[in-house]
């Protein structure tokens, strides 16, 4: 961890935040609430983050607060479980990174930890997530990863290509909410492209009805590893780790989920349902690298050069 600094500051009125940066790159986390990763960009550049304005810099609400950034849940998704409070301060601790810790929870009897680390130069970061089960039972769950990612951009997803011939090869979940005729997608033949729209509002024809803040999630397996948000002409690449054959979350095969509305876009990276013990844990580790002057892709053609010229396959988990 030579040539990487932290330093406490305070950022969008949290005043006990922490930042982690070397030559190239920052991440700041907030020690008030959480955990959340808050800032994530090159030094004093555009922060990929979304976080919430009227939100900003509060806590000890007494309800479930976004508050934007990169956070840890867990799946399958289920009201007050999964919403538990995360408005007060975390247990953090800096060594060779920074840890940051959610005591355990009294709803969900879940303890939650996210490890930031990185090298002393480049974009490449590592998220380690951990959850423990402190419950007296055994609970099966997926540890989920979401990143809330800044508005305006193009998120591109790898589909799944290898398959026999006469055989399918892909499955995609929809929620009750996803229209598949919703302009912010666009099903290509070897990607998926889902803009965030701002505007998050259309006409629908016939009906002719206004839409507004209308929500769009899917879920699917990909089997390369990775996804690249494209905004502010940067790529937002998230590595994520897989298991073959493995029984994820929402129908089985749920490694990845995308989520926009009006405000930004998440982006969800999930592992296998896992069944637990009292004091048992997940881990699931995600790599963020960021490059510069990057186009977003039209077609699948341009994702193929993006992919390639970025070295995107095989997906490098290690740092």
């Amino acid at each position: 961890m030579a040539g990487v600094k932290t330093k406490k500051i305070s950022y969008l009125g949290w005043l006990n935040c922490i930042s982690i940066s070397n030559e190239d790159v920052e991440l700041i986390v907030t020690t008030d609430v959480g955990p959340r990763i808050l800032y994530f960009g090159y030094k004093n550049a555009f922060n990929h983050m979304k976080v919430f304005e009227d939100q900003a810099g509060r806590q000890g609400d007494d309800e479930w607060m976004i508050y934007g950034g990169h956070r840890l849940w867990h799946s399958p998704e289920a009201k007050p479980r999964t919403y538990e409070m995360e408005n007060t301060p975390c247990l953090y601790e800096i060594n060779d990174g920074i840890t940051l810790k959610n005591p355990t929870n009294i709803v969900s009897g879940m303890e939650k930890e996210i490890r930031i680390s990185m090298k002393s130069k480049g974009s490449k970061v590592q998220i380690d997530h951990k959850i423990i089960n402190r419950n007296a039972w055994d609970i099966e769950f997926s540890l989920w990863a979401l990143t809330v990612a800044a508005p305006g951009g193009r998120l591109v997803i790898p589909q799944p290509t290898q398959g026999p011939e006469l055989l399918p090869n892909r499955n995609i979940t929809f929620w009750t909410y996803t229209r598949l005729n919703d302009p912010r997608v666009h099903w290509l033949d070897r990607y998926i492209f889902l803009d965030q729209d701002p505007r998050a509002q259309y006409t629908d024809e016939p009906a002719n009805r206004q839409f507004d803040n209308v929500p769009f999630k899917i879920g699917l397996h990909v089997p390369d590893g990775w996804v690249a948000y494209i905004n502010n002409n940067e790529a937002f690449v998230k590595y994520f780790e897989m298991v073959k054959g493995a029984v994820y979350p929402d129908f089985g095969h749920c490694s990845f989920e995308a989520y926009t509305n009006k405000d930004m876009l998440e982006i969800e990276s999930l592992t296998p349902l896992t069944k637990t013990g009292p004091g048992e844990e997940i881990n699931h580790k995600e790599v963020w690298e960021l490059f510069s002057n990057i186009e977003r892709p039209e077609n699948d053609d341009q994702a193929d050069d993006m992919a390639a010229k970025l070295g995107l396959n095989p997906s490098p988990l290690a740092l």
